[in-house]
């Protein structure tokens, strides 16, 4: 197998040399470039030809919106993931790198403690895996799945939680020459030296660049388990879709090309942190012909209307009088995740049953499996995304292998099968 190649690109020696040593220490990933601003970037990039990159916003000469500029006027296709502080102040400009090609994004934690270390790393690993993996095999190389990288991730965690129940600290434990904002090759700045002092009298993250050993075998494929539902399928008069990593773009290509003639109320799962969901909303306006809106707690139902869950709120729909609204709650999370698909699906079988449209798409784990199928036993429409066409065959998967997707197409087909379904099935 080889290695998912990752370029850095960020401003800071200190972050350039904590992402590296993230990603250099995860089996099945590692770096093969590191440059200060988008225009050293530019110059490497021919050179590296990596499979992903980790991209700053806030950088002098060339910014990363400049970059992604210039990467689209190269018609470069590798993918981008935003690493930027920036992005929590401009969720803006955020929703700008993702128009200009990122594709996906996270932001760099504002506190240095442990946690938020571990957090970053877990969370940049996946979009580093998922994102490089589906480039890498489609220019025909053998990489690792995201899966294989997902796995490490449950057992660190589960190594953390040991230690932590023994009264210890995961990250801490190490020698002060053994954390990687420490362990380095240039002199840090006066800033970073305050950076690595207050680190250092905290948490020290171990980020050894020693790759551990790790043996994955890969699971076995199941065949879909059929289900016999409880009543046909009915009139469509709501459309529910769930949706991760890989969400943003995927989302943008099927919004873009859905038929302005829809009348029922779409509701979305899109996992992602608070503060970005307006201005993703709006941006995802900006090209669909119907409306899109981030939802609010007692929205009345609109027909045409497209609803998007605010980052950290459970979105779902309840009956009010001769209406329905949209309830939001910050209940605990579902499946790792607030919102959550699972939360979602389970209101519209109960409210809806068979007059509905289920839709899960491309996300890690296995959020919206299990309701979507108890949409399908209720004798609800649903489509999956197919696996050549996600960028993390997960939600589908499981869904699909459940019993609950009648219906496996790839993306750019899925706008096509929405339309379809719900203007034909707009009238029982």
């Amino acid at each position: 197998m080889e290695d998912i190649s990752v370029l850095i690109c960020d401003d800071s020696a200190l972050m350039r040399n904590l992402i590296g040593r993230i990603i250099d220490g995860t089996p099945g990933m590692k770096v093969v470039g590191k440059a200060m601003n988008g225009q050293f970037a530019v110059e490497k990039v021919p050179l590296l030809k990596p499979d992903v990159m980790v991209l700053d916003i806030e950088m002098p000469v060339m910014n990363g919106i400049e970059f992604l500029k210039k990467r689209k006027e190269m018609k470069w296709d590798f993918p981008v993931i935003i690493l930027s502080s920036v992005a929590t102040e401009g969720a803006a400009v955020t929703m700008q790198a993702l128009e200009l090609g990122a594709a996906d994004f996270l932001t760099k934690p504002n506190g240095s403690t442990s946690a938020d270390l571990s957090s970053v790393a877990d969370r940049l690993t996946e979009l580093l895996s998922s994102y490089g993996c589906q480039y890498a095999r489609r220019h025909g190389r053998d990489v690792y799945p995201p899966e294989f990288f997902h796995q490490q991730a449950k057992m660190r965690r589960a190594e953390q939680l040991v230690v932590e129940k023994k009264g210890g600290d995961f990250l801490k434990g190490s020698s002060t020459a053994s954390s990687p904002l420490l362990n380095r090759t240039t002199t840090p700045s006066l800033t970073e030296r305050s950076s690595i002092s207050s680190i250092s009298n905290t948490a020290r993250p171990v980020l050894d660049t020693k790759k551990p050993s790790f043996t994955w075998t890969p699971p076995a494929k199941k065949d879909p388990v059929t289900i016999t539902p409880m009543r046909q399928g009915g009139r469509i008069e709501i459309i529910a879709i769930g949706i991760s990593t890989g969400g943003p773009n995927a989302l943008r290509e099927v919004f873009r090309d859905l038929d302005p003639k829809i009348k029922q109320p779409i509701l979305v799962v899109q996992h992602m942190p608070a503060g970005f969901t307006t201005e993703f909303a709006n941006s995802l306006n900006r090209i669909c012909p119907l409306q899109v809106q981030e939802a609010n707690d007692g929205d009345v139902l609109k027909a045409g209307n497209i609803y998007i869950a605010p980052g950290n709120y459970h979105i779902f729909v309840e009956k009010r009088g001769f209406n329905y609204v949209v309830r939001l709650s910050q209940a605990e999370q579902r499946n790792g995740h607030r919102p959550s698909a699972d939360v979602l699906f389970e209101s519209v079988a109960k409210e809806f049953q068979n007059r509905a449209l289920g839709v899960i798409m491309t996300g890690m784990g296995r959020d919206g499996a299990a309701e979507i199928t108890e949409m399908r036993k209720q004798g609800a429409w649903t489509l999956g995304q197919d696996e050549a066409s996600s960028v993390v065959y997960g939600m589908p998967k499981v869904a699909w292998e459940m019993g609950g997707v009648q219906k496996q197409v790839p993306l750019r087909e899925m706008a096509a099968n929405i339309n379809k379904m719900a203007i034909e099935h707009a009238n029982a």
